[in-house]
């Protein structure tokens, strides 16, 4: 069988859950061949967390995914211009992962990572840190135990990107600046989570013209400096494009598949 046909077979073995009564509450659990149970990788697309972007464009990289036996959760969140924005946007993306108990799906929960890209990558870093995050706060005690994470050309620097951005995206998100919401950006910021208990990679391309690769190096070397295992791959030239990254033909995933492979680091 050729790879589009497995990739095209994967997309209509879909099913679609919710895990809210919100519109974007929703995911698309995909499942490779086979009985299971099946580690699981939770995808989180990008998009400035605006409602103009949605989950579709993570597709590519679910379908290549599949064909190497992960079971993929695709996960949509409330967005900025839909009621999105801190804290529902950081709420919904915690109720999503851990809404995988409630499914009816042959899933290796002891086996769960995290991907996300752009604004998705900052959402995954942000619940590869959600074990410290003190109770009562948004999305605080995980129910998942998450065990690595990956950021594509990531926001892993949330107050670095409100201060290169002059507000822009990071302040709709969190709602001000890190000096006028300093608790939210506590809580938030996927860098003020870190270091975090489980191998990390960040890929970022050298000449990224919507988020500077700088965010991606400050949280490998903060990261680093405590101890943590934390990988940066550097991608050069048109290969590490912003939106290269959700090509699965691309220079960037290959990267992130060829970490996969490897042994889990712990």
């Amino acid at each position: 069988m050729t790879r589009t046909r497995l990739i095209l077979d994967f997309l209509t073995r879909g099913r679609s859950y919710r895990y809210g009564p919100h519109r974007s509450q929703r995911a698309d659990l995909y499942l490779p061949v086979g009985a299971g149970p099946h580690p699981v990788m939770i995808m989180i697309h990008g998009g400035s967390w605006h409602k103009r972007y949605g989950k579709v464009v993570m597709r590519g990289l679910a379908g290549d995914l599949i064909r190497q036996g992960w079971a993929v959760w695709n996960i949509e969140y409330r967005r900025l211009g839909e009621g999105g924005g801190w804290p529902a946007t950081f709420e919904d993306v915690a109720a999503a992962i851990d809404h995988l108990w409630e499914l009816d799906a042959p899933l290796d929960l002891d086996s769960v990572s995290v991907l996300g890209h752009s604004a998705g990558g900052h959402l995954a870093l942000w619940a590869a840190g959600r074990p410290s995050i003190a109770v009562g706060e948004p999305g605080a005690e995980p129910a998942i135990e998450l065990k690595r994470a990956i950021s594509q050309a990531g926001v892993c620097d949330l107050a670095g990107a409100y201060r290169m951005w002059r507000g822009g995206a990071a302040g709709a998100l969190m709602g001000g600046s890190p000096q006028d919401v300093p608790d939210r950006y506590a809580v938030g910021d996927a860098l003020a989570l870190a270091p975090v208990a489980m191998p990390v990679l960040l890929v970022h391309g050298l000449l990224d013209r919507t988020v500077s690769i700088e965010l991606s190096r400050t949280y490998e070397r903060e990261s680093s400096a405590a101890g943590a295992a934390v990988e940066l791959i550097e991608i050069d030239g048109e290969a590490g494009g912003h939106r290269a990254h959700v090509d699965p033909r691309g220079a960037a995933w290959a990267a992130v598949a060829g970490w996969l492979r490897e042994p889990l680091r712990v």
